[in-house]
Formats: structure tokens, C-alpha cells, sequence
């Protein structure tokens, strides 16, 4: 065991590359993985929930868009694909993550409108239209808050966030916890499990 996890800076354990093939809106993708990145050998359950679930951007969504803990891709590719004039913003701690973001992002032929940058790397004033994000539960309680509120501040005022949460491991809680930070919160649907939320102002 290496300790490392897929909220590791820079994973020791050896990439094993794979691809993982998904279909989301009736597009098939198959995107470059590896080892040491957040559910490496599929698409995570919750993803595919969010993907299927939440309301994906129209075609001409300008954005610019985000996806908060990008893994290897999957929610940035399927944005720029959806939204095919918007900019797309990934970021992740992880340094093999980004790298695969942007390479799948290169595969697709979008990555002249996708930045994969480190959370630090983001402008502060950049405001976005919609936020994505299957956030990372595992992290702990006090540091899913406090990523939440340095990303849920930066929607354009009348923008918003998609996010998705499984029931078992605080879905509901973290529900509450945002409306009582102020946000207007909908529990736009439910999953095998997982809740998807629609965040407001």
C-alpha cells in the first residue's frame, strides 16, 4: 500500500493506463484512466447519476463552466461536447488526474476551450455560469465544506451548481448544511442511491 488516494497531489502508484467507455445524451466516449485517480476503471455510479440525471447544458451555453475534482475527465469532456462554444474549467488536486482531463480533452477535440488547472490556478475573478461536481465525500466533512464554500461563491449570480452526494454518506446532511449557509438548494432528483441537487443564489 502506498497511502496514496484519488485526492493525492501527485500518486505514486504506477498509472496502469485503460480506457473507460460510457454513454451519456446518446454520445459514446472512451477516455484515457489510470491508476491512482478517483474510480479508475469505470464511471463512478454517482457520476453517471449526475450525468443522466442533472439538466446538461444547452449547445450554445456560453459558460464558462466547471467541474470541481475533474478525476480523469468524464463530466468535463461530456460539458464541452454538450456545450460545444463554452469554455470549460476542470480542476483537481490531483496532478495525474489533470493530465488525463486534458488528454482526453484532446482526444475529443475540444481542448482549446477546456483548462485543466491545480484549484489555485483559477482566476479570481473568473464568475461561472454552471458548477459540476461529484465532490470528494471521502475527504472528510470540514474539508468537503470548505471546498464547497470556495467554489459555490464563484457562480455568476444567477448561475448554478449540480452536484451529486450518495444518500448513505451524508447526501440529505450536506443538503441541509447548504441551505443553512444561505444557498437555495432542490433535490432535483434521486438514484440508486444519490441525491443530484440544483444550487442557487
Amino acid at each position: 500500500m502506498t497511502g496514496d488516494h484519488y485526492f493525492t497531489a501527485e500518486p505514486a502508484t504506477a498509472a496502469q493506463p485503460r480506457e473507460v467507455e460510457f454513454s451519456v445524451a446518446g454520445r459514446d466516449y472512451t477516455l484515457a484512466s489510470a491508476a491512482g485517480v478517483f474510480s479508475a476503471d469505470r464511471l463512478d455510479a454517482g457520476t453517471a447519476v449526475l450525468l443522466r440525471k442533472a439538466e446538461l447544458p444547452a449547445a450554445d451555453a456560453t459558460g464558462p463552466l466547471l467541474d470541481v475534482g475533474c478525476g480523469f475527465g468524464p463530466i468535463t469532456c461530456v460539458l464541452a461536447t454538450c456545450a460545444s462554444s463554452a469554455a470549460v474549467w476542470a480542476v483537481d488536486v490531483n496532478e495525474r488526474a489533470r493530465d488525463l482531463t486534458a488528454a482526453n480533452a484532446a482526444r475529443l477535440g475540444v481542448a482549446d476551450r477546456v483548462r485543466v488547472v491545480a484549484p489555485d490556478d483559477v482566476p479570481e475573478d473568473v464568475r461561472f455560469a454552471q458548477i459540476w461536481s461529484n465532490p470528494p465525500i471521502r475527504i472528510g466533512k470540514a474539508e468537503l465544506h470548505e471546498l464547497l464554500l470556495r467554489w459555490l461563491p464563484r457562480l455568476a449570480p444567477d448561475g448554478m451548481a449540480w452536484l451529486v452526494v450518495a444518500r448513505h454518506l451524508g447526501g440529505d446532511s450536506l443538503h441541509h448544511w447548504l441551505v443553512e449557509q444561505g444557498w437555495q438548494v432542490e433535490r432535483h432528483a434521486s438514484q440508486k442511491g444519490y441525491r443530484v441537487l440544483r444550487v442557487t443564489r
